[in-house]
């Protein structure tokens, strides 16, 4: 099964980045999408359906924080995962009770983020 992906990162390159990884570590891709902050997510969020976002944290405008909070307070039902630098056990944890469904530590090996994207997507995945 073909999945369609949301990337968000204010960084084009770590997006450029991600989709490689996902393509390299045989993640079947059918259409990725791209934005740079939560704001710009949200919005595509409207208009576009996706099977998984994953998202940075520290973005200008609206942050990864505040997207999964705005994306459970908007009862969409995309499981996020969150791709961050910052993965002190308080990050990790507070990202997960605010609706987060995974986590991937940068820098991360292409195995670690198809692991995590396997283990959230689950049967839908096979």
């Amino acid at each position: 099964m073909a999945f369609r992906v949301l990337i968000v990162d204010d960084s084009p390159v770590m997006r450029t980045f991600i989709r490689r990884v996902m393509n390299t570590s045989g993640f079947d891709v059918s259409e990725c999408f791209q934005a740079s902050d939560g704001e710009e997510a949200l919005e595509l969020l409207s208009r576009e359906w996706v099977d998984v976002v994953l998202t940075d944290i520290n973005m200008p405008n609206m942050n990864g924080e505040e997207l999964v909070r705005s994306i459970e307070s908007q009862k969409l039902t995309v499981p996020v995962v969150v791709i961050s630098t910052d993965a002190t056990d308080a990050r990790v944890e507070r990202m997960l009770s605010l609706g987060a469904k995974g986590y991937v530590k940068k820098p991360f090996a292409p195995e670690s983020l198809r692991e995590e994207l396997d283990r959230v997507l689950g049967d839908a995945h096979v």
